[in-house]
């Protein structure tokens, strides 16, 4: 068989939305055999792939993904296989459903290089050699932090808050804010000087941080005269939430140094090797390279490695667009299919909006892909031997195999959203 259902696994992290609230619980109840959902829970990520630490499995008992297709190469494809080593089974992407009640780290992921040194130094922590760019598709308004700020916005937070100000030693202050002025913008200036602001607030005594934060929110919560113009009320809204959620944590201050951004369903943002970001609130699909590895600094009650965030980020500053991933049509032929493709071999993913009734037909991939329905229920009809047919519905996942053409049949309005992977 070339395409076939396969049951993905959950992560209850204490971020996650509760209960039936998540998409990823929602998603879980149809696919998982025997989930049952426990309304006081928080439901995470469900993941779709064959990374070790939570592996798919064949429907029916009949064993791990990667087992299958380490037995069926041809479902990988020579081509990737070869590019991607991936003989042992292992796809070069995980996909994930992502639903955030509470916001998730700051953090960042280390490129190839990093992440083999990381893992080779502390396994029981970067538990593979892998890097991790990722992407993150809305499914429903999505908050987060995504890339530091363009220099003078962020000297602009610098003369504004004098509570993240008084973290940083004058020199620091006074270099940077000279750097961030200057009418020649860009250079190695630039990233040095963005480099010490960032580490200094990251390493900010603890007592001196949790003194001017407490001050911080006071002001905050006070309004009116006490916020200055140029602190926005969502930025101010932000503030508070994290400081909520993680009362007297260093990550609170973030905001001022790194772009906030809503992103509307259907919108994604593409985030790089040493980018750092943290996903705030909202539900979203998220494929990144088959890779768990995760550089943490702040907003967390898991590890943090300071020095290693602050040594390995690239200290690009832009404004947000530069994160954005433009949807393109998939293919002359398609119409309700819509392509995301980063700047990065290991994936990409298809939106697919099948209206009732209609059909979409996609054409042969170079590689596999994993879709799940998110919406509605419908037929993937494929050609083998004499055809066969899927029937589909929400929270079903589903594998097909390098060299397929599929059609999508929606019974009722049909979302699919497919990851795969092209040997072009």
């Amino acid at each position: 068989m070339s395409v076939f259902k396969v049951i993905p696994t959950t992560q209850q992290y204490d971020w996650g939305k509760v209960g039936k609230n998540s998409k990823v619980a929602l998603f879980a109840t149809a696919s998982l055999p025997e989930f049952k959902v426990d309304e006081k829970a928080p439901y995470a990520e469900l993941w779709m792939g064959t990374h070790p630490s939570a592996p798919s499995e064949l429907t029916e008992g009949k064993g791990l993904l990667a087992d299958h297709l380490k037995a069926h190469p041809e479902l990988i494809g020579d081509l990737i296989i070869r590019r991607f080593d991936a003989s042992n089974g292992n796809l070069p992407f995980l996909f994930k459903v992502l639903s955030i009640e509470k916001a998730l780290s700051i953090q960042s992921h280390p490129d190839k290089r990093t992440a083999e040194v990381l893992h080779a130094k502390q396994p029981n922590i970067y538990k593979d050699p892998n890097h991790k760019p990722e992407m993150a598709l809305a499914i429903t308004p999505f908050r987060a932090l995504c890339g530091f700020r363009p220099l003078p916005e962020i000297a602009n937070f610098l003369r504004l808050v004098p509570e993240l100000a008084s973290l940083i030693p004058a020199t620091v202050l006074q270099t940077f804010l000279s750097v961030a002025s200057s009418k020649t913008p860009g250079g190695p200036m630039e990233k040095v000087a963005l480099k010490n602001i960032f580490a200094a607030v990251m390493t900010a005594p603890e007592l001196e941080f949790q003194h001017q934060l407490r001050l911080l929110v006071s002001r905050y919560k006070g309004g009116g005269a006490k916020v200055a113009e140029g602190e926005s009320q969502d930025l101010v809204d932000l503030v508070l939430r994290l400081n909520l959620q993680f009362p007297g944590d260093i990550g609170v201050f973030c905001p001022f140094l790194l772009n906030y951004i809503v992103l509307q369903p259907g919108e994604a943002i593409f985030l790089g090797a040493g980018e750092p970001h943290a996903y705030i609130s909202g539900e979203c699909m998220e494929c990144m390279a088959n890779s768990d590895n995760v550089i943490r600094a702040g907003l967390t009650p898991k590890l943090r490695d300071v020095p290693n965030l602050v040594a390995t980020l690239t200290y690009d500053s832009s404004k947000t667009l530069k994160h954005m991933v433009n949807p393109q049509p998939f293919g002359a032929e398609t119409r309700f299919s819509t392509l995301y493709n980063p700047p990065i071999p290991e994936f990409a993913v298809i939106k697919v909006d099948v209206p009732t009734e209609e059909t979409e037909r996609h054409p042969r991939l170079g590689g596999p892909s994993i879709a799940i329905v998110t919406e509605g229920k419908g037929i993937v009809h494929w050609n083998e031997g004499e055809g066969r047919d899927l029937a589909v519905s929400v929270g079903d996942v589903f594998f097909v195999g390098a060299g397929i053409e599929i059609n999508i049949h929606a019974g009722e309005e049909l979302v699919v959203y497919r990851a795969f992977i092209d040997n072009a």
